[in-house]
């Protein structure tokens, strides 16, 4: 039997072995940190954190023998940390602006921003993009080809074919998801427009949306435009209503929204690095911009866009933004000149580009603001900060002459100057949901041919990018001219913070990154190329590059509707890019050989990124029924709906484009009077309202805000209990229908209309259906913006389309 001295030894050995054991561990691994790449490897061969497999595994820590914790010494707490020094990472993405716009790369709107850290950082004039939105996007934040991603497309127009379903895969994890699983806190604010659209309900899967692919933080859209006076804004999963007040922009709301939280960020965890997604709506349609900044371009164009161009290249030269020996592509015959507008439309499209311009300087002012919030908390020298100047090139979505609804466009319908003319001196505001004519496109993505959606040539693929990191780049206000993609984004992200590539995430083996690190060019600008091939398509428009070298093949344009030949019809053309800085010259005809090469190149490349089979369709797509995606309706004809529904995006709604359908109403009302919405879809810009105003009912379709056809039951309602029915019979079943409408009261008819025709394809970008009220816009300037909510009772309402 042990004495008492013995048992006290006896203790005391054994609280000194878990001493021993538990600090071994502590050292072997708070010593382990993942070395950078330019940091020795001092880890431990006893415990090495493993960051190739997310999210990293914990220690096993051998089980405590001491029952009593005062004798007991605590594990080291495990804690996954980025690697020492890791850089803040910013990416600021704009929206639908091209090579020639910014004073940065030469182009006509000032830009200090960029300017400013272009000074004192790096100008990449051979950056490239996909030549669309969603598919650029997820390309950015992944580092894989969008076909890859299955964004062919953007979101919206998604088919059943893979390479474009809209569903990212599993195997390609997000960059924010491994920064987050690294130590990061991660936050994105603005434009998403990664979410399949039949996945933007309270029934999910919210597995694509920005919180459950990798950020933290989410304040901004979900898809992929919107009406920055009036946005359809989330906070996290959350619909929130914005500001009214008149002198209300998203662009400065998401910007506040940034600087809170990275404020905040660094105030509670000072050593904890952060990533912050800033993708602005700005500046694609609507063209939304304070009167003050539109005004200082008053004049500034009334030159036009052929002369504009010359301008810009002019200065790109002088600037050494492109070579000396560059030249100036011609304008395609489908764009018109400058001279042939008429002197009224030339007085239109001059305003159109003052508030494009006026737009994009109050954008590049509002990432000014999140830039001096950095330097005052301390942290810009120690961010690489990512400033990419356009998604695409300039948009030329708005047709010949540019209209005052964009959505029109969309929808395959081609804008006339009677219809805007009467917008002029509102053009930018909140009337108006504007965006400028296909010439000003052209002219803003100097010196390059065509546009956005024309993925082959860099018109549509080529945007401006400035890099800024003071602690990490030697060189100042220094061009680089590597051939660079927006896949190489997060490996040089993961280079240049020290990680490796996660070959598994939750889970998941990871499909490789398609991109490549341009950190080697960030103080060497003669270093040799490493992105040596890429190809691009867009609506069957499609290029390859391979070592200098591109073949080409402009297939459709944007703002036609007009028949595509067939694919195997399309004419190629060649550039030897490292002579021939802008693809001016063709050499199809005297090199056949190296554009065969090219061509089967394309075809390999096409074929390993799912780009087969190629879909030419646009406006079709935005109908579910038509481009096969999955449908959040599925073969349902009806959908009951209950108070409280609000934001329901079109594409969970039942879709009642095109056809027959009725909507009844079982309402209450204590006063008889009554006013406010029952339901809505869209608003201001077009769409449909079933409502009440002292005590009448009505119904309003709004064709694109240009036409409005109400009906009324012409009588007050008593109090108690109503069935209010509104039917809409389709002259035939086909996009844009007319059909007659009517009004049931009771099961008695009250009123009857003709609507001659109906939006074909969307309503909106954001805009959705609200039941007891219309948010955002109103349909109809019966009853006053929000401030509209039904006084009675909704028990419930029943849409019905009928036979499927």
């Amino acid at each position: 039997m042990l004495t008492k001295l013995q048992e006290e030894n006896e203790m005391k050995k054994s609280a000194l072995l878990n001493y021993i054991v538990l600090a071994a561990l502590f050292i072997t691994l708070f010593s382990c940190q993942e070395t950078t790449s330019t940091q020795k490897n001092t880890e431990s061969e006893t415990y090495k954190m493993d960051r190739t497999v997310l999210p990293i595994k914990e220690p096993v820590y051998p089980a405590i023998t001491e029952m009593d914790a005062r004798k007991a010494t605590p594990p080291p707490r495990f804690e996954v940390k980025a690697p020492e020094k890791s850089p803040n990472v910013v990416i600021v993405l704009i929206d639908d602006q091209g090579f020639g716009t910014s004073t940065a790369y030469g182009g006509p709107v000032n830009e200090p921003t960029a300017d400013k850290l272009a000074a004192n950082g790096l100008r990449y004039n051979r950056f490239h993009t996909t030549a669309l939105c969603s598919p650029t996007r997820v390309a950015l934040l992944t580092g894989r080809n969008h076909h890859v991603n299955n964004a062919g497309a953007i979101m919206e127009l998604a088919t059943a074919f893979p390479g474009n379903t809209g569903i990212r895969p599993n195997s390609v994890a997000p960059l924010a998801e491994m920064l987050r699983l690294n130590g990061y806190s991660t936050a994105m604010f603005g434009k998403y427009h990664e979410t399949p659209p039949w996945e933007t309900s309270v029934s999910g899967s919210y597995e694509r949306w920005p919180t459950r692919s990798g950020f933290d933080k989410f304040y901004g859209f979900i898809g992929g435009e919107t009406n920055q006076w009036a946005p359809a804004v989330f906070d996290g999963i959350v619909r929130v209503e914005v500001s009214d007040d008149p002198d209300y922009h998203f662009t400065t709301d998401m910007t506040d929204q940034a600087i809170n939280w990275v404020s905040a960020q660094q105030s509670l965890t000072p050593e904890k690095p952060f990533y912050i997604y800033f993708s602005t709506g700005a500046t694609h349609a609507p063209h939304h911009a304070p009167q003050e900044y539109i005004e200082k371009y008053r004049g500034k164009f009334d030159q036009g866009w052929d002369k504009l161009r010359e301008e810009t290249f002019a200065r790109q030269k002088a600037m050494g933004i492109i070579p000396q020996d560059a030249q100036l592509t011609e304008r395609p015959a489908e764009i018109p000149s400058w001279d042939s507008q008429s002197p009224e439309e030339q007085k239109l499209m001059a305003r159109q580009m003052e508030v494009f311009a006026g737009f994009a300087e109050h954008t590049d002012h509002e990432v000014g603001r999140l830039v001096e919030a950095l330097e005052k908390i301390g942290e810009m020298d120690n961010t690489l900060f990512l400033y990419i100047i356009g998604d695409n090139g300039s948009s030329a979505e708005g047709g010949p002459l540019g209209t005052f609804n964009e959505m029109m466009a969309l929808n395959g319908i081609v804008s006339e100057a009677s219809q805007m003319m009467d917008h002029i001196d509102d053009w930018g505001g909140p009337n108006t949901f504007p965006h400028f004519s296909i010439g000003w496109a052209h002219a803003t993505n100097t010196p390059f041919q065509w546009t956005k959606q024309v993925a082959s040539h860099f018109g549509g693929t080529r945007n401006g990018m400035v890099v800024h990191w003071p602690e990490g780049i030697k060189a100042k206000n220094e061009i680089r001219s590597q051939f660079t993609h927006v896949t190489d984004i997060a490996p040089t992200i993961m280079e240049a913070i020290g990680l490796p590539f996660p070959t598994s995430v939750n889970g998941t083996e990871q499909t490789p990154f398609n991109g490549t690190s341009f950190v080697f060019s960030f103080d060497n600008a003669e270093a040799p190329d490493r992105h040596t091939t890429q190809y691009f398509e867009m609506f069957g428009n499609r290029g390859i590059y391979s070592d200098g070298w591109t073949a080409s093949t402009r297939h459709s344009i944007p703002w036609l509707t007009t028949k595509t030949p067939p694919l195997e019809d399309d004419v190629w053309e060649l550039y030897n890019i490292n002579e021939d800085f802008s693809q001016a010259n063709d050499l199809a005809a005297s090199n056949p050989e190296k554009l065969k090469e090219l061509q089967d190149l394309f075809e390999k490349e096409a074929i390993k990124n799912h780009v087969y089979p190629i879909d030419d369709r646009r406006s079709e797509r935005f109908n579910s029924e038509l481009a096969g995606r999955p449908d959040l309706m599925g073969s349902r004809t009806s959908l009951t709906l209950y108070e409280g529904m609000t934001g329901l995006l079109e594409n969970v709604f039942i879709n009642i484009k095109s056809k027959s359908y009725s909507i009844s109403s079982d309402i209450e009302l204590e006063k008889g009077d009554d006013n406010g919405v029952i339901i809505s879809q869209a608003g201001r810009f077009g769409g449909w309202s079933l409502y009440m105003k002292e005590g009448k009912v009505h119904h309003d379709y709004n064709f694109f805000g240009l036409e409005h056809t109400n009906i009324s039951g012409g009588k007050t309602l008593g109090t108690g209990k109503h069935n209010i029915k509104y039917e809409f019979i389709a002259d035939e079943v086909k996009p844009g229908t007319g059909g007659k409408c009517f009004l049931y009261i009771d099961d008695e008819k009250v009123a009857e209309g003709y609507i001659p025709k109906t939006e074909p394809f969307a309503y909106s970008g954001d805009e959705g259906v609200d039941v007891g009220r219309d948010n955002e816009t109103n349909v109809t300037n019966d009853y006053p913006q929000r401030h509209n909510s039904f006084e009675g009772k909704i028990n419930q309402i029943v849409v019905d389309i009928g036979k499927k």
